[in-house]
């Protein structure tokens, strides 16, 4: 999900909607790869290949779930996109499992051969960064922990359109049946005033409904406990209400310039204006519910849209129209303050305001720190694919430099 966007203009999560069949391909259509040495790659020698194989490998389980014969995405509807088919992978995921860290550069120069990537005629284009937040919270509610985090209500129910209507593919509505209607869940405002179904009672409370709200639109974040322990939470369901961004609403009433929209400055004015603060978020009719993460690696991000935990500054967040989730992409692109940022990524994660080619969201890390580089991360930059060399992936998209 970028906390830029947070911030001002879209909501970013990692749980998006299956993506067009037919937008996806257009994308595809609209690319051309050409096919390049690694000595041609832009920082290859300096960067730390083993820390990306090891983002590899966790990936490569879900990967070798596929059916040889299958696009390396389910979700590309039948179609390889740029990324090709699962089995064309298979080899290099069973190599890697035994690649010691002082080989990982050679294991992927033996097995890969790297594409610069253009689309629509343009070869740059937009890099941004997310991050996990860490809250303090508590397992009971008292004192300052007062704003709750809620499970899936049981009456919660998505219906997927498309099995009513072809033209409606990977279109879905969330609700619940009142009587014999099928109807919207509540809003936000609602359920905060206790209009919801059972189920989604609260499991953990926070010292802050700014720092709850933020987690709203982030959809997973690291808790830590008045105890001193410390709870990862994540995405379980949403009501199906539209997204608004409260920094627009903020922008249109003045409370804020267009200009100076940024998380910080929302943060401030609603603190700063407690008596306007909850007419504010309730602007922002979504709500999500969570669920408590159990058995996760504390050195790992949360769990991405590929099953697995994000690696930070390794996970890619990708338009899965286009680019498969294992697929592995070196980002050429520049950090806030100008520093070059040149690294072997994965594609593990995708979200809403992910969209194109040449389109990526670094997963940053968790906390306060990965936040304040997350929130200032919108660069420019490159994607240069690795294919496999047995596939022939995307030959049809390929070109040799001449």
């Amino acid at each position: 999900m970028a906390a830029l966007a947070l911030a001002a203009c879209a909501e970013q999560e990692k749980q998006a909607e299956a993506p067009s069949p037919q937008k996806g391909a257009e994308a595809v259509a609209e690319t051309s790869l050409t096919r390049i040495s690694f000595a041609e790659l832009p920082g290859w020698q300096g960067d730390d290949h083993a820390e990306a194989l090891a983002a590899f490998r966790r990936t490569c389980p879900v990967i070798a779930a596929r059916p040889a014969g299958a696009p390396l995405d389910p979700r590309m509807d039948g179609k390889a996109g740029l990324s090709g088919l699962a089995g064309a992978w298979a080899g290099a995921c069973a190599r890697a499992g035994e690649v010691a860290a002082k080989e990982a550069r050679a294991f992927f120069e033996t097995h890969f051969t790297p594409y610069a990537l253009e689309a629509g005629g343009k070869e740059t284009g937009l890099f941004t960064g997310y991050y996990e937040p860490e809250f303090k919270a508590a397992r009971a509610p008292g004192g300052i922990y007062q704003t709750p985090l809620r499970g899936k209500p049981v009456d919660l129910q998505t219906i997927d359109l498309g099995a009513f209507d072809p033209e409606l593919e990977g279109k879905r509505i969330r609700g619940r049946v009142e009587g014999a209607r099928f109807v919207p869940y509540p809003d936000r405002a609602s359920i905060e005033a206790g209009n919801v179904g059972p189920g989604a009672a609260p499991f953990v409370w926070l010292a802050d409904p700014v720092d709850a709200f933020f987690l709203h639109i982030q959809g997973s974040g690291r808790l830590l406990m008045e105890d001193g322990t410390a709870m990862r939470v994540g995405f379980a369901a949403k009501n199906g209400r539209p997204y608004t961004p409260i920094g627009r609403v903020m922008a249109e009433r003045g409370f804020l310039s267009r200009e100076n929209i940024s998380m910080q400055s929302i943060r401030d004015w609603l603190k700063n204006n407690p008596e306007k603060r909850q007419s504010i978020l309730n602007e922002n009719r979504s709500y999500i519910f969570f669920q408590e993460i159990e058995g996760s690696d504390p050195e790992l991000g949360p769990v991405g849209a590929a099953g697995r935990q994000l690696t930070p500054w390794r996970s890619l967040a990708v338009d899965r129209a286009v680019h498969g989730l294992g697929a592995l992409l070196w980002l050429e692109t520049a950090l806030p303050g100008g520093e070059p940022f040149r690294q072997l990524m994965v594609a593990q994660d995708t979200g809403s305001a992910i969209k194109g080619p040449v389109r990526g969201d670094i997963f940053m890390g968790s906390g306060s720190a990965a936040g304040e580089i997350a929130g200032k991360m919108a660069g420019e930059g490159r994607l240069f694919l690795l294919l496999p060399k047995s596939a022939g992936a995307a030959a049809s998209l390929s070109r040799p430099r001449g």
